[in-house]
């Protein structure tokens, strides 16, 4: 009951913390294995696997539509020497039609330890987004004539930013608390007749416990709550069963969107391959074939301790 109570805490310093930061939506890149992808959100999440980690993911959103959303993310994080302190980085390519961005992130964390087995990390992120959306390439409905309104390129091909967050755990739950982007940024198209807010104040909130159903099966429920001021509440939720410390299955539920099965193989302590595929319950749903979602990860332990069970996110 120690851990159930340490929980509770610290949800409510936290939702206290995050009271602010009210309204909910959804405009960054959206992932469904976001257990183990937090670091592109979260700086104070690095160093948290307490070994050298590499992840890379790749989102195929919709499938069947030209020009469909696609991620692809790349990140790596480590601990220093004495574990205190964690870095890394990530890159993040995402693309809708013709809008492109590539975001590049150096991200700094530092732990305190609350207790023998629980630790609260604070993180800094810091980096440039190369933004491109070619506005000419769009084929609007019409008489066929150009769109004088579409005409030109919105381009910006250095914007700097910087994040930060906060994120508790113990081997057994966290909780995560992060704004990974603080400065606002809006694009001017080259010929001065259009403009787009492309970078927008975005807060998660997110956490996860694991329990005991028996000696061979964990049972891990998850959140994650998105929040842009204006925009409609937009939630994940999501069910995940450990089987024999080898193989997570499982279900999802994104409010307004789709429901999604999630299965990752661990195939040893440094080493884990995994696949989600989303269904969309909207309108889309009939008109596309599907969300595709890779991940695999892989790391290298500093020590030569022993695994005795996997790390559950």
């Amino acid at each position: 009951m120690k851990i159930v109570d340490k929980l509770r805490k610290a949800v409510l310093a936290l939702l206290i913390l995050s009271g602010p930061l009210y309204s909910i939506g959804q405009q960054d890149p959206m992932y469904t294995q976001y257990i183990f992808n937090l670091q592109t959100i979260n700086p104070a999440y690095v160093g948290s696997w307490q070994t050298m980690g590499f992840l890379a993911l790749s989102r195929h959103q919709w499938v069947g539509f030209t020009g469909h959303p696609t991620t692809q993310t790349f990140s790596f994080q480590t601990p220093l020497s004495t574990q205190n302190v964690g870095i890394g980085f990530d890159v993040v390519h995402d693309k809708l039609g013709p809008e492109q961005r590539i975001m590049v992130n150096i991200d700094y964390s530092y732990r305190i330890m609350l207790d023998d087995i629980v630790s609260l990390r604070f993180g800094l992120k810091g980096g440039f987004t190369n933004y491109n959306n070619d506005l000419s390439s769009l084929q609007p409905y019409s008489d066929g004539n150009p769109d004088p309104a579409l005409s030109g390129v919105i381009e910006n091909k250095f914007m700097p930013n910087v994040g930060f967050g906060m994120f508790l755990s113990s081997p057994k739950y966290y909780l995560s608390l992060s704004l990974p982007r603080l400065i606002q940024n809006s694009f001017q198209e080259n010929s001065g007749n259009f403009s787009k807010m492309s970078e927008v104040r975005q807060f998660y909130f997110a956490g996860g416990i694991v329990f005991n159903l028996s000696e061979n099966i964990k049972f891990k429920p998850t959140f994650m709550t998105k929040a842009i001021v204006g925009v409609p509440f937009q939630y994940d939720i999501s069910a995940n069963f450990l089987l024999a410390e080898k193989f997570w299955i499982g279900g999802m539920y994104r409010s307004g969107d789709a429901i999604g099965a999630i299965a990752q193989w661990i195939i040893n302590s440094r080493f884990r391959i995994g696949y989600a595929a989303d269904f969309p319950y909207t309108d889309l749903g009939s008109y596309q074939k599907g969300v595709h979602e890779v991940m695999i990860s892989y790391e290298i332990a500093f020590t030569k301790r022993r695994y005795v069970s996997p790390r559950y996110f």
